[in-house]
């Protein structure tokens, strides 16, 4: 279906919050996904990643995730500068304005006449592990989260010292978890603590390792897998459709 676009700003304990929402043009509500980009927030290989979730029949709220950091509608580049300043500003920004952010932005998609109220997360990179951490939220009912960077090394946030993977039992929804096997970011070892952690703590969830690189769900740039990004946004989209409902639900 076809979409359109607007741009919000949320208000949040750490200052204002620039926001991207992409959702179906046609009349009606539609669950909502709260998406998170990589560290180099809203560039065009995540801005068309959450058009084609809008066009399956979902409000998509984008966020800025360093909004406390960088002037409104910054995009860091995809390059050694850019990759610095944004993995400098993964570990300077507080754990609870991670946090505050997520339930800024639920609370604007649960409250947005276009959504019906399901919710869900999806995020890419360090996106993964934001979207991971906002599945914390009881009212998220799905999270689908790409090569989630630093749940196992702890080192998210300011101090480097993240208590995600001690949050698991906190998430009531279901977890897809998708990763590639020539990562650098999450060896192994890495996937291994994740893993145990959460079939440890009874949550419901799917586990996928593919061999892809790290960002191979990007649509530029070398490491991009066209074919391996079709089959895990596919994944994503079946988990969404079964958690959350159908969309075009008639506004009365």
């Amino acid at each position: 279906m076809t979409i359109t676009e607007e741009l919000a700003t949320l208000d949040t304990p750490f200052g204002p919050m620039q926001t991207q929402v992409f959702r179906p043009a046609a009349p009606g509500r539609y669950p909502g996904i709260l998406f998170y980009s990589e560290i180099f927030q809203i560039t065009g290989p995540i801005r068309r990643a959450a058009a084609q979730l809008a066009g399956h029949g979902y409000v998509v709220a984008v966020p800025e995730i360093y909004h406390e950091l960088e002037p409104a509608g910054t995009v860091l580049s995809y390059d050694e500068a850019g990759a610095e300043r944004g993995n400098a500003h993964k570990t300077t920004k507080e754990l609870a304005s991670y946090d505050a952010d997520a339930r800024a932005a639920l609370d604007f998609l649960s409250a947005h006449p276009s959504c019906t109220g399901k919710l869900g997360t999806m995020g890419i990179c360090i996106g993964g592990h934001l979207a991971f951490r906002a599945a914390t939220n009881s009212d998220v009912l799905a999270a689908a989260c790409f090569y989630a960077t630093d749940i196992h090394k702890r080192s998210l946030a300011k101090g480097m010292n993240d208590n995600t993977i001690d949050r698991i039992p906190e998430i009531q929804g279901e977890l897809l978890m998708i990763w590639g096997l020539q990562d650098p970011h999450i060896p192994r070892e890495g996937r291994a603590t994740v893993y145990k952690a959460i079939a440890d703590s009874g949550a419901r969830f799917t586990w996928h390792e593919f061999n892809g690189a790290h960002a191979f769900l990007r649509d530029e740039g070398p490491r991009y897998d066209p074919a391996l990004a079709r089959v895990t946004f596919g994944l994503a989209l079946e988990l969404f459709g079964r958690k959350l409902g159908e969309g075009d639900v008639r506004v009365d």
